[in-house]
């Protein structure tokens, strides 16, 4: 059975693969042992404490298949994005520009940056290992740390921001930092992702210029990528679309790829949840795959199960499932039906 649940530092070799085998542009993991253990330590300290509103906590998530002990996947929210540094974002603008005497009207995109996005819930790290092409586990490794949310509001902000890394090539080259990013730190967009995850975004953030890019100065083929999602992501994409976030106000700062935005409440597997009761007995079984949480911070546990269930009934596991989902016959679970 495949199940999501909060990273622990046991799981440092696993992340460690995982991070290594993935490029640091796609999953804002760092390829250091070091910052991996810190993000994890960081992790259990804020499944530890006692929350009463959102703030500095980091929450990262694995996906893990109970058969073999292996980990598959990983993702990750901060409680408040910008609360210990500035979280730096270019927004979309229309600059109107206007000359009565010649009769002129003109509307011209440009790109502002901004911090608009500080405050907001993020999510971000999501990465499945390629060799995994199961679609249950994409499900879970990208929706289950909603269901979370959903558990434990007081945590989040009332407005969820995710980020996506745009267009790049195989070589780590990225056409719309060629085109802004570089003229202001002179490395490379490969370079300038590994510093921002080993060291903080907001370090080259606070570098970018404070005026307004005119994107149609910009070469074409970095205003091609503008708001574009990375093929290797473009599931994850549709996914967060699906979900209920809108992609068209802001960018990211590096490589223009999309941030999405969505009200908390209002998003698929937080307004759409069911509640249900767990009834020891035969085994989950159905025609329907749903995903399934706990209600638990430290203990927190999702999964992707076939189910035939209806609202108000209760839900029926086995020993086993009840066991791995750490719940107790009469034990609350949140249900919300896969895509």
């Amino acid at each position: 059975m495949l199940l999501q649940r909060l990273c622990r530092i046991s799981d440092l070799d696993a992340i460690e693969r995982l991070a290594a085998g993935s490029p640091v542009s796609l999953t804002s993991l760092p390829a250091d042992r070091k910052r991996l253990s810190e993000m994890i330590e960081a992790s259990e300290s804020a499944m530890a404490a006692e929350v009463g509103m959102s703030g500095e906590e980091r929450y990262l998530f694995v996906t893990e298949d109970s058969d073999t002990g292996e980990l598959v996947g990983c993702s990750g929210i901060v409680a408040a994005a910008g609360f210990s540094e500035p979280f730096y974002a270019l927004r979309n603008e229309m600059s109107v520009h206007v000359s009565r005497e010649l009769g002129l009207h003109n509307r011209i995109h440009a790109l502002s940056l901004c911090h608009d996005l500080t405050g907001h819930s993020l999510l971000f790290g999501c990465w499945l290992d390629a060799a995994c092409n199961d679609a249950a586990a994409f499900e879970l490794n990208a929706r289950g740390r909603l269901l979370f949310i959903a558990a434990h509001p007081q945590r989040f902000a009332d407005t969820l921001a995710a980020e996506l890394p745009g267009v790049s090539d195989a070589e780590g080259n990225s056409p719309f930092w060629d085109a802004l990013g570089r003229h202001f730190f002179a490395v490379s967009y490969s370079e300038a992702e590994r510093i921002g995850s080993q060291r903080g975004r907001s370090l080259l953030g606070e570098l970018m210029p404070g005026y307004p890019v005119y994107v149609p100065m910009l070469p074409e083929a970095a205003q091609e990528v503008i708001g574009q999602p990375h093929p290797a992501v473009a599931e994850l994409f549709d996914c967060l679309i699906g979900e209920g976030f809108e992609g068209d106000n802001y960018v990211d700062l590096f490589d223009a790829g999309p941030l999405l935005q969505g009200r908390t409440a209002s998003l698929a597997s937080t307004a759409r949840g069911q509640l249900a009761q767990v009834r020891l007995g035969q085994g989950a079984c159905g025609s329907r795959r749903w995903l399934v949480a706990n209600q638990q911070v430290a203990d927190f546990r999702a999964a992707s199960l076939w189910l035939d269930w209806q609202p108000g009934e209760p839900l029926q596991l086995d020993a086993r499932q009840a066991d791995l989902l750490k719940v107790a016959d009469g034990d609350t679970l949140r249900l919300v039906p896969e895509v």
